[in-house]
């Protein structure tokens, strides 16, 4: 069970290649909060690339933020 969904999307190389950064940098800054599941989803046509990462999560056991 998930109470909160975070979304990170890119379709620059340069955002792309930063996206994980992004992700760690989220974590980091929401160590209250426990990933229950994730998709990594990459879709494309013949111009743009789309790279998007969703978390799913839920406070931590004694945690009082959302």
């Amino acid at each position: 069970m998930f109470t909160g969904v975070k979304v990170f999307s890119a379709t620059k190389a340069k955002e792309r290649d930063d996206l994980g950064e992004q992700v760690t940098r989220w974590l980091r800054a929401n160590a209250d909060l426990e990933v229950v599941d994730r998709t990594v989803t990459q879709s494309s046509d013949n111009e743009f690339h789309c790279l998007t990462v969703v978390l799913f999560y839920k406070p931590r056991s004694g945690s009082k933020k959302a």
